[in-house]
Parts: structure tokens; C-alpha cells; sequence
């Protein structure tokens, strides 16, 4: 097998860490909302940080599946916007220093990168690590976000209720890390924001602002949040918008927020909640709106 040290090569001057937490933020799977992008160019834009280890990812990914970028200006090749995957020392808003990986999820070699990565882990003393996902949910906007959290150790998620009991799902680079994480003995957790599966195309800042938020309770890190808010605000008002402007999408915004409400109803008391006629199901909502909001976004073009 392949030593997989050779994947990534580590800066000269490593500094000593007090077992700092590791965030894992791999986008290239599902990133509803682009909500783990968004959380981490808010940690890497708005705090000090600098590059500890680079992956190889002429290894690790299919450009053929995820072609990067390139810009053509007249008569000329002007840019080329090389993929990185690396992990970083950064230091939060009060100085503490923790590890954020960050780059696209890598098409090949998963447990031999996961081998790389618990090298790391060891290397570096880390005493947890948290991964941050987006999944597109059956939940209407003008409900507060939500999130799922999971951990090899219970004891990490507190008192939050399960979203979900038993449920098969394709694998991820970042899910099958904090797995292989329990099981060699160090202990993970992951969040993954639900965002509103008609916007799960657009950029939703609410959900990247959650998965900031939920990071912090779980690890005192000090994360920057404010333009996240910001954002958040000025896509929900945008959305309020083009929804208040169309009699039917005001009515399904209503039939999801109902339905919403029940499931919360029924999750508490553990008992379905009445209703006085059946309502539609999640998906149907979801592609109306979806429909509608696309509808509306080639109107402004």
C-alpha cells in the first residue's frame, strides 16, 4: 500500500499546538445553500490564519468531473483557478489557535487520505474534530434554521433531539472520516445545517451562520459571524419578496410552514398533530417553489 504521507507535504517551521480542535469543511458532495463554503471563507477572509500542510490533489481528484475554472480574454489564457485542498492554523477572534481543513472533497484515494488526515490528528494532538455539512430539508425559510448533529461520543450533542432515526445515505469523504475517527479511539462530531430545499441551489448565508454558531458551543472557539448575519437578512427579505409578489407561492410558503409546524408539533408530544385536511408533501412544495423562485430569478436577468 502506498505510504499515505506522501499525499501532503508539511511546512518547515510547524509550530507546537495545545490540542486544538480540527474543523473539517470538504465541499464537492452536497453543499446546500453553499453553506460550508460560505463558513469557510468566513474563517479563512475574517481571521489570521496560514497553511500547515498541502494536499496533492493531482492524487486526489477527477478534473474531468470538477473541471476548474479557467478565464479567456480576447485572445489569451488570462487565469487558471488551481483547486486547493490544505489544512490551516487559525487563530479565532480571542487568539485560540485551532485546524481548519478546507478544499474540495477528494474523488480518489478516501481511505488512504482518512490514513493521512488521523496522521495529522496524531501529529498535531488534536482533541476533536468537527465537520460542517449542508443537506437540503423539508423546512420552510421563515422558521429559525436547524441543524443535525452527530458524534462518536454522545455525551458531545447534549440534550438536542434527533432530526432522523435510521437512514441509508451515499457515503462522503467527510462522514467516513469522523467514522474512521471512532473508530481509531478519537472523538468527532459533524453538523450538518438544513436548508430549505427550494433555495438549496442558491447561496444561503443562514445556514452558514448556523454551522458557525453550532461550532462554537461545542468547541468556545470565537468565530466571526456578523456579515453572515447580514447576508442572511438580505436573502430572506429578497425571498419575503418574491414570494409576498405571487398569491400561490405565499400559499405554498403556508402549506410548508404548517406542515413544519406539525412535524415539531408531533416531535414533541411524540403524537401526530391534528389537521383538518391532508396536507402536500414536502417534495410537492419544494418543486413549486423551486419552480417559482427560478421563474422569478430569469425575469430579473
Amino acid at each position: 500500500m502506498l505510504d499515505p504521507h506522501e499525499l501532503y507535504e508539511l511546512a518547515d517551521d510547524l509550530p507546537e499546538l495545545d490540542e486544538p480542535v480540527l474543523v473539517q469543511a470538504l465541499t464537492g458532495f452536497v453543499d446546500a445553500g453553499s453553506a460550508i463554503q460560505l463558513a469557510r471563507e468566513s474563517l479563512l477572509d475574517g481571521l489570521e490564519s496560514r497553511v500547515l500542510a498541502t494536499f496533492d490533489l493531482d492524487q486526489l481528484l477527477d478534473y474531468r468531473s470538477r473541471r476548474p475554472p479557467m478565464i479567456f480574454v480576447e485572445d489569451h489564457w488570462e487565469s487558471y483557478e488551481e483547486p486547493s485542498l490544505a489544512l490551516h492554523l487559525v487563530r479565532d477572534q480571542l487568539g485560540t489557535e485551532f485546524l481548519l481543513l478546507a478544499g474540495p472533497e477528494p474523488d480518489l484515494q478516501w481511505e488512504r487520505f482518512i490514513t493521512a488526515v488521523i496522521a495529522l490528528v496524531e501529529r498535531f494532538g488534536v482533541r476533536l474534530t468537527v465537520g460542517l455539512n449542508a443537506i437540503p430539508m423539508a423546512v420552510p425559510h421563515t422558521r429559525p434554521s436547524s441543524v443535525t448533529a452527530h458524534a462518536t461520543d454522545k455525551s458531545l450533542l447534549g440534550d438536542r433531539e434527533p432530526w432522523l432515526q435510521r437512514v441509508q445515505v451515499p457515503a462522503s469523504v467527510g462522514n467516513l472520516l469522523e467514522f474512521r475517527l471512532g473508530e481509531a479511539g478519537h472523538t468527532a462530531m459533524g453538523y450538518a445545517a438544513h436548508v430549505p430545499h427550494y433555495l438549496a441551489q442558491t447561496t444561503y448565508p443562514a445556514a452558514a451562520e448556523l454551522l458557525l454558531d453550532s461550532l462554537s458551543s461545542s468547541t468556545g472557539l470565537a468565530l466571526p459571524t456578523g456579515d453572515l448575519r447580514e447576508a442572511a437578512r438580505a436573502v430572506r427579505d429578497d425571498v419575503d419578496k418574491q414570494i409576498a409578489d405571487d398569491e400561490q407561492a405565499g400559499r405554498l410558503v403556508a402549506s410548508l410552514e404548517a406542515q413544519y409546524d406539525a412535524f415539531l408539533r408531533g416531535r414533541e408530544s411524540n403524537l401526530l398533530a391534528d389537521t383538518d385536511r391532508p396536507l402536500p408533501t414536502a417534495e410537492e412544495l419544494g418543486a413549486e417553489l423551486e419552480r417559482f423562485l427560478a421563474e422569478q430569478g430569469r425575469d430579473q436577468e
